[in-house]
């Protein structure tokens, strides 16, 4: 090796260790390549994550869920009969950090391979509101009911980290998760309580009709039921992931013409 072979591959070391240094990746973290092909999730997750707006509709949910709520139990003669039930992930439980970092690596975050660890190891943060709203059921001595498609087998991971962000009414018997449909588990719920208020942020928490369906579909029933929206169902946003992120855009077809403003 000659002397400027040698401080060449010295130069080389220098450059791979510095960029292999978290400070070095740290721009390449906050934006995927422009050439990702997950990067067209960028605009939704940051929505999702970064915005005022959605922060806005949660925390409106929520206020809508807590009249709601005490309106039924004002009227009911016991309301130790009654039950809310809640999905977890993006209803209760914000989870874009690890949809971010997989976006970051240019990964696609919906395929779902990376989940079960996030589930062990994972911090998620609260969904702006949902803390106070599950404590105000549960001092009205409403039963709360977790149901989430996490996995099953990982149940003491999401348990811990539900009683570490300090919810309500956390148990074995209260959160269920991925096993039967959500309309099964909804099913036990209903069987000695009555469901006052349905929680989530993807349509096949409300019911079982839109589970597999096309979107077609969903919108038709979404219409049919439009009097149960902030009423009994309390929908929240998703702009992350969903069964929309594949359906084509609807475009206007007249010529472009381009004026300055």
């Amino acid at each position: 090796m000659t002397e400027k072979t040698a401080k060449s591959a010295i130069w080389l070391g220098l450059a791979l260790a510095l960029a292999g240094s978290p400070a070095a990746f740290a721009d390449a973290k906050a934006q995927p390549k422009a050439d990702c092909a997950v990067a067209e999730f960028a605009m939704g997750l940051r929505f999702q994550q970064q915005s005022a707006e959605v922060q806005a509709l949660q925390l409106q949910a929520y206020n809508i869920a807590t009249l709601k709520l005490d309106a039924a139990v004002a009227a009911a003669k016991d309301p130790s009969k009654l039950a809310i039930v809640t999905d977890l992930d993006e209803t209760v439980i914000d989870n874009s950090a690890l949809l971010a970092r997989d976006l970051a690596n240019c990964h696609t975050y919906d395929a779902w391979d990376t989940w079960l660890p996030w589930e062990r190891d994972g911090t998620p943060r609260l969904i702006p509101g949902a803390k106070q709203f599950l404590q105000h059921a549960d001092s009205l001595g409403v039963t709360i009911r977790y149901i989430s498609d996490r996995a099953d087998e990982q149940k003491p991971h999401t348990l811990a980290t539900l009683s570490k962000l300090g919810l309500p009414q956390v148990s074995a018997q209260s959160v269920l998760l991925l096993g039967p449909p959500k309309v099964e588990r909804r099913a036990i719920v209903s069987a000695d309580h009555q469901v006052v208020l349905l929680l989530g942020d993807t349509l096949h928490d409300f019911d079982g009709r839109f589970r597999k369906t096309p979107l077609a579909e969903q919108r038709a029933t979404v219409a049919a039921e439009a009097d149960k929206w902030g009423a009994e169902w309390i929908v929240f946003p998703n702009a992350s992931y969903g069964t929309w992120s594949e359906a084509p855009l609807q475009a206007w077809e007249a010529k472009t013409v381009i004026e300055p403003w």
